[in-house]
């Protein structure tokens, strides 16, 4: 547990302070290791009963609404606040890890001059030494705002890179994996090196590639009859009324189209369904990380847009959920 801060002192106080008994814990999937450690720790300094939950956590947009209903209060870690919940409380388990390394090695990569710095919620309070290290260095760093469901600036999360529309002309990420800055090449067609302070390796991401493959999955879907719209039951992720859009807009083509409403989605739960195609409304991530997976093509929203020619095709775009009409539609 030493990599990340969980802030169990403050967890403790919480649970003291509010006399709660029945605690819930929700942990993304690369935490869940750590899930026996905190419970333990918790009950033995609250003598409160911890419940864990062992259902699948995307991020902050997916909190375990059943398991809030059955605790005095819910300890959801890993995230920054999403939404309003009366016994929710979000631990977002910063990293103690040493950034610097890797952003030096990012420096020699970096051409421009004007640098739009974007990380993820481990690593926000980072932020400030990231700017002064590359000022030191001749470059001019930018940090955005993003828009609500982004709780700090120079924050993306998986289905939002509003932090990142910056006036740069490229752009630094750091952190682990590559879908956050993929996002961001593919949002804003510029250069991304993406910086990982627990490999110390820093490269560059393009999103060419990328496009060429959602390309291939456009072209498998032009003979599609029927397809599945689907829309996830989660409070975060939850677009409806875009789904019935979509619905219209294969209608008004002659294209047959069904919303389908579920929690969990995977290509499992999905496999028995009689469609040509499916267009994903839930968490954008399904439709990337799960591609190969799905039995038929499965399609972003802006991907069906141009598939049915309500979009040109260099118009293609990463989905992301936006909180602009205050509903998480965008």
């Amino acid at each position: 547990m030493e990599q990340f801060d969980f802030d169990l002192e403050r967890v403790f106080k919480i649970i003291k302070t509010k006399n709660c008994k029945k605690v819930g814990l929700q942990l993304p999937e690369g935490f869940k290791r750590q899930a026996m450690d905190i419970a333990r720790n918790i009950e033995q300094k609250t003598q409160a009963s911890v419940i864990i939950s062992g259902n699948p956590c995307f991020g902050a947009c997916d909190i375990d609404t059943v398991l809030a209903g059955n605790v005095d209060i819910l300890f959801h870690f890993g995230h920054a606040g999403m939404g309003e919940f009366d016994n929710v409380v979000f631990i977002e388990s910063r990293s103690n890890v040493d950034t610097l390394p890797a952003v030096k090695i990012a420096l020699s990569l970096l051409k421009a001059r004007r640098i739009g710095i974007i990380t993820t919620v481990q690593h926000v309070h980072k932020l400030e030494e990231i700017s002064k290290f590359l000022r030191e260095n001749g470059k001019e760093p930018v940090i955005g705002k993003g828009d609500l469901r982004v709780g700090y600036p120079g924050q993306v999360i998986g289905c939002n890179f509003t932090a990142a529309r910056v006036d740069c002309e490229e752009y630094l990420y750091v952190g682990s994996g590559f879908f956050h800055p993929l996002g961001v090449a593919i949002a804003t067609g510029k250069m991304v090196i993406a910086a990982d302070p627990y490999l110390n390796k820093a490269v560059e991401v393009s999103g060419e590639k990328f496009l060429r493959k959602r390309g291939g999955y456009i072209a498998q879907s032009m003979d599609a009859r029927v397809f599945g719209i689907i829309v996830s039951t989660k409070s975060g992720q939850n677009r409806m009324k875009l789904a019935q859009k979509l619905v219209e807009i294969a209608n008004k083509h002659g294209i047959e189209a069904h919303i389908i409403m579920m929690d969990l989605v995977t290509p499992e739960q999905l496999l028995a369904f009689k469609v040509d195609a499916y267009v994903n409304t839930a968490c954008p991530r399904i439709t990337i990380d799960d591609a190969e997976r799905f039995h038929v093509p499965v399609l972003t929203p802006q991907e069906f847009e141009i598939l049915m020619g309500e979009r040109k095709w260099e118009a293609l775009e990463m989905d992301e959920i936006l909180e602009e009409t205050g509903n998480g539609e965008g």
